[in-house]
């Protein structure tokens, strides 16, 4: 498949399953009160800050703003992305525990072991060391197997950001097993050496056009609707 059409298709995906998903998910989940665990003390505080009043549309806005523009749509994007690889044949999911997909890489030739995460400040200091240790797993058991394998041939793969943006867990990590980030990671699962620069713009072009639908108004303003007839709150 050529570059152009390549583009095209992961553009559609992100378009499909991560932004109409994510809108679809609002009004059907992250609208409903149920989908809450909430804390009624420091919600009364959010709906002060937000509205200046301890309001129905203010708890509304002090559930949903952090679901929706945060945690809902952060939490399912590596996932979507890993599934897009496979899907493309660019990967396949992987047998071997710890990692996520496997695939040629397009530099070099050898098949790598990748486990993928989304940007280049996701993990925290205590991630560091089960990393490692999963890495290592994989190491002794390729050499269990008399695998073809070694320490470069298992990567983490970042997929977005630059080298320079690398958090210090991930450099940690570097010193033992590649951290391969944005341009060159989409070079190596794609073999196009400018896809990751190419693609970013086709997704800006794609997002700047997007018809939002007022859904976010539309979720908060169901959402308040349930809290006021909730006997869960007292506005008297």
């Amino acid at each position: 498949m050529n570059e152009s059409k390549l583009i095209e298709i992961i553009t559609g995906y992100f378009k499909v399953k991560i932004f109409d998903n994510h809108k679809v998910n609002s009004i059907k989940t992250h609208s409903k009160l149920k989908s809450y665990k909430i804390n009624p003390i420091v919600v009364k505080y959010l709906s002060k800050i937000l509205e200046n009043d301890f309001s129905p549309i203010g708890i509304a806005k002090a559930l949903y703003y952090p679901r929706v523009l945060g945690t809902s749509i952060n939490t399912s994007f590596g996932t979507r992305i890993q599934n897009m690889f496979v899907k493309l044949n660019l990967a396949e999911g992987s047998l071997i525990k710890g990692m996520d997909i496997e695939f040629v890489d397009k530099i070099d030739g050898r098949k790598k072991w990748c486990q993928l995460k989304s940007g280049p400040n996701t993990i925290n200091s205590e991630d560091v060391k089960p990393l490692i240790r999963k890495f290592t797993t994989v190491t002794n058991l390729a050499r269990t197997n008399a695998m073809n394998l070694n320490n470069s041939d298992l990567i983490l793969g970042v997929l977005y950001g630059e080298e320079d943006q690398l958090s210090q867990h991930y450099k940690k990590i570097d010193e033992q097993f590649p951290v391969i980030i944005g341009k060159e990671f989409w070079h190596r699962i794609t073999g196009y050496p400018d896809f990751y620069t190419k693609l970013v713009t086709n997704l800006d072009t794609m997002i700047l056009n997007i018809d939002t639908e007022d859904f976010f108004k539309e979720g908060y303003m169901t959402l308040a609707k349930e809290i006021e007839s909730s006997d869960l709150f007292d506005f008297e």
